[in-house]
Order: structure tokens, then sequence, then C-alpha cells
């Protein structure tokens, strides 16, 4: 059989998702809950079937490599009963948490009696692009549905078929329910040009997230004519300031780096005051080298400072190159530069902006303040980890990725922020004045003896 196109077979499911999306509008907040409900059970109920195709998934990977590279990679791809577990009470919280569908988060009445309103709405077709592990699958289906939004999703190539597995579970558990089809949309096409098709359809995509690394993220934003949501990018950095509990600094920068390394809010770079940095760097590097085993980087002071340490299966702290503090790295490789004054930090976050998250640990409130207004970053964090930045962290409900961009909403993409906001007008029969009037009922009443 002849294999359809890339560009055509996605215009075809990308049509048939912007249909589906007027009727999922239709759907109150009672019948998407229970629609998702049925969702989640059928996944409880097939998590046999898809740790089956995720053994596909791992006989798929080449034994002809590095014995290390292979297991490592036989770890990241690996599914397990506690990772369902996990992902489904995950999916639990999305089921629970209220609609934002209808809010209104304004009103107000206008001179002529015209009754307005803000009202949240969705945002229609989303496409979901990912090269991340299976749990992404669960998260753009039930999300978006709970928003009356649309999805297309397509997946990272190394968990093809678990993420088609736990697609075709959620697609048919939706249709038996009722959803409309197309609502849920899995891409089986892991070629690149799918996901490029996919960014390009303006007539009926709405907005895309990217989910991944940063050359994935790098090129969606490159080719995407459609907006970009959840830009996960910019770099994550800490200020400790010369007034400051050194104590509670070094368990902060200790947690915004250890605490999970690869997350994108993991610190890049940490900045201290030289007013303390004889008493707070070697504490903290002794920690970070020692029991953490992180590769420093740093400023020429810092190393002056610090000397070359030898600590077991390190060498200490080199010196950074100027491509060093635009690294976001998302592994255990971190950055520290002994800066002058709250001034020299500022300039240097700025020219590293936009952030991902940034944070000051300080005991002055104005110094606080002021770096809180001054830092351009997506979430700006005062004595605290920058690994807090998130959802449900923050209080926000469940998350399908950050947006560090200035546009749209910035920070968790919870959602709130997978939706839009519209007016609606209630009237009476209110009209723009004048109202126009015939040019011929002009003339009959200047014609008229009664005018």
């Amino acid at each position: 059989m002849v294999e359809i196109p890339a560009k055509i077979y996605v215009q075809g499911l990308a049509k048939q998702a912007k249909k589906a999306a007027r009727a999922l509008a239709r759907l109150s907040s009672q019948a998407k809950a229970q629609g998702l409900e049925a969702m989640l059970s059928a996944f409880y109920e097939n998590k046999q079937t898809f740790l089956d195709a995720n053994r596909q998934d791992l006989e798929q990977i080449s034994k002809d490599m590095d014995k290390q590279v292979y297991r490592q990679i036989i770890e990241r791809v690996k599914l397990t009963d506690e990772s369902l577990e996990k992902m489904g009470k995950w999916f639990q919280e999305v089921v629970e948490y209220p609609d934002p569908i209808g809010e209104m988060s304004n009103v107000w009445m206008t001179v002529d009696g015209l009754q307005v309103g803000r009202v949240r709405a969705p945002l229609g077709v989303v496409a979901v692009i990912s090269d991340m592990a299976p749990h992404v699958t669960l998260e753009a289906f039930s999300m978006c549905l709970k928003t009356g939004n649309a999805c297309l999703y397509r997946g990272g190539s190394e968990w093809f078929y678990t993420n088609k597995a736990i697609a075709e579970c959620l697609v048919k558990a939706g249709a038996e329910f009722g959803f409309p089809d197309g609502v849920m949309t899995f891409i089986d096409r892991p070629q690149p040009e799918a996901a490029l098709e996919l960014v390009r359809l303006t007539k009926y995509v709405d907005a895309v997230i990217p989910r991944g690394k940063t050359a994935l993220r790098k090129g969606i934003v490159e080719q995407a004519k459609v907006p970009v949501l959840g830009y996960d990018g910019g770099l994550s950095h800490i200020y400790v300031d010369g007034d400051v509990d050194i104590p509670l600094a070094q368990t902060i920068v200790v947690n915004a780096k250890i605490q999970n390394p690869e997350a994108s809010n993991a610190v890049d770079t940490v900045l201290i005051n030289q007013k303390i940095v004889r008493h707070i760097l070697p504490g903290l590097m002794r920690r970070l080298l020692e029991e953490f085993k992180v590769t420093l980087t740093g400023c020429p002071k810092t190393v002056s400072i610090m000397g070359i340490m030898a600590m077991t299966g390190h060498l200490g702290i080199k010196e950074a190159t100027e491509k060093d503090w635009s690294e976001k790295y998302q592994s255990l490789t971190m950055n520290i530069k002994v800066v002058n004054d709250l001034d020299e930090a500022l300039s240097h976050i700025a020219q590293y902006s936009p952030g991902h998250t940034d944070s000051i640990v300080t005991r002055n409130y104005e110094t606080a303040m002021r770096f809180v207004q001054e830092v351009d970053s997506s979430a700006v964090m005062v004595n605290a980890s920058t690994r807090l930045h998130g959802g449900k962290q923050l209080g926000l409900g469940p998350e399908i990725g950050m947006n560090t961009t200035h546009f749209h909403a910035s920070g968790p993409l919870t959602l709130d922020t997978l939706t839009t906001e519209k007016l609606v007008a209630l009237g009476t029969g209110q009209l723009q004045q004048p109202h126009p009037v015939p040019i011929a009922y002009q003339d009959a009443m200047m014609l008229s003896s009664k005018f």
C-alpha cells in the first residue's frame, strides 16, 4: 500500500480536529469530567498493555554501543508499574481540578445598558510535539480535553510503541464515552516532516506546545507559523546578597541544583556578593564537589579564592568561558561568579535574559523588591529554590510545560493558560449611534411640510 505523504496526512487530521473542537466546546464541565474519568479507568485497566508496548520500544534500542551508554538508555526508556501509577495519580488531579471554561473574570455595564463580561474559552486546536517520556501523552490529552481543546499529539520516537498504546487506549475510551471524533489524535509518523507540517497549519491549528530538548524547541520556534506556547527556555540564576543567612543560602543553592539537575528550572549560575564570598564559598563548594559530584566552573575571582581543590573524582573548579555563562545545563554542571554588588548581578542576569527562573537570597527587603522589579524572568523567587517554579508547587494545579516567553502567560502552562478570554456582550437592542437612515427617507423628510 502506498503511504500517504506526511503533508496530506497531517492536514487531514488537523482538519478533523478543527471540526471536533467546535463540538467539544458545547460539552458541559460535568460531561467532560465523566469522559475523563472513563479514560482514567481505561488507563488503569490497560497498564499491562503499556508495559508490553514499552518492551517493544526497548527491543528497538541498538546494542551496538558502549555498554554503559546502553544501560543508561534502557533505564531512561523503560516504563515501570511505579511510573504508570504516578501517571495515573497525576491524571486523577486533572479530573478533580476545577474546569476554568466559562469563568467570568470581569463583568460591567455600559452607559447604554449593555452587559459585558470576559469569559474563559478554549484555544481551539492545540498541537503538542514532544521527544520526552510517555507521561506527556497523558498530560496532552487530559489537559486539552479538560479545557475544551482538541489535541494533536506527536510523541518522541524512543517511546513510539508506548505512546501509541497509551494514545489508542485514551482515544478508544473517549470515543466510547461520546467525545467527538478527532478531539484526540496521535500522529503516528515519527519523521520530522510530520511535526514541521503540523506547526505550519495556521488554518487548523491554534497553538503548538513543544516539550523536550533544546534542539526540538528551537526547531519548532524557527519553523512554526502558529503561536508557540510553553517555550521552556532561558537560564536560571541565584543571586546571594551580601546581607544573607549563609546556611540558608547554601541550602537553597544545593536544592536548586541537586534536587533534579535535569529540570529546566535547576539553577545554571550562582552569583555571590563579594562581601560574603569567603564565608560561603568554601563550604558551598565542598558540598557540591564532595557530596554531589557537581562539575563547577567559575570566574577568575572564584578560581583564585578556591584554587584547584583535589577532591575525589574532581579537579575542583575550572575557569568559565563566555559560552559557559549562556549555557542551560540541565545536568550536574554549574557556574559560580563573584559580583561586586546587586547592580553587577542584575547586569549579568539582564545580559542573558529573558530568564527561566531567577532567585535572590537576602535579608534586605528593599534589595529583594528591586530584584523582583528589574529581573526579566518568567518567575522571580525570593529566599526560595528555583525548583519551586511549577504549577503544583505554586498552587496553580497540573501543568504541561513552562512558558518563558513574554506572551500569552508566563510561567507554568496550567489549565487556565490553555484557555483564552473572549468578550461576551448581552443587549436588549442597543445600536451604535447615529443609526443610519436611508437617503430616500431623508429626502422625503425634507419635502414634507411637517419638517
